[in-house]
């Protein structure tokens, strides 16, 4: 072999051997994402979602359960729509040429209102279906009364650290 041709083959093995590395790279950092994705569906109220856990249920209590939890979706239907329409009227105001900050400020706070109305309807639906079951199955069908699902995985705060938290500091619901 010439020196040209060494030359060459110590490239193109150069060029390989860093192709490999990153190959290698990309699938190392891709099987730990997921991996975090898997061990993130398995945690408790996560992949499962409330309708799961009623399957699971004994047929006649399933089909009581179905039937009273969407009885008070559909009661809380017109709030939620209501909070959505005033949401998205509040936000056509504000790309309006003219802004009034007073109309979109009532707007949102009839939003929320709409909004809080069709929570309410279904926490009381949900916590009157709740006390006709058993206390396996109420504690199976407890994380409908959270809020967000990533909540539900969480134990509760300590005193301590609820306490470390500025009174200024804006919580959303």
């Amino acid at each position: 072999m010439t020196s040209r041709s060494l030359k060459i083959a110590l490239a193109v093995s150069v060029a390989l051997n860093v192709f490999a590395v990153a190959a290698g790279g990309a699938v190392w950092v891709a099987r730990d994402k997921v991996e975090q994705r898997v061990a993130e569906a398995q945690k408790p109220g996560r992949g499962e979602s409330v309708w799961d856990v009623v399957e699971r249920m004994d047929p006649a209590v399933r089909d009581q359960v179905k039937r009273q939890l969407r009885a008070s979706a559909m009661q809380a239907r017109p709030d939620f729509d209501e909070a959505r329409a005033a949401r998205r009227e509040a936000i056509a105001l504000t790309g309006a040429e003219t802004f009034d900050p007073v109309a979109v400020a009532a707007l949102l706070e009839r939003s929320r209102a709409s909004e809080a109305r069709g929570r309410s309807r279904l926490e009381t639906g949900a916590v009157e279906t709740l006390r006709q079951l058993s206390p396996a199955d109420r504690k199976a069908l407890a994380p409908i009364l959270s809020r967000h699902k990533a909540k539900r995985e969480k134990p509760a705060a300590p005193a301590a650290a609820e306490a470390a938290v500025p009174a200024e500091t804006p919580v959303r619901p």
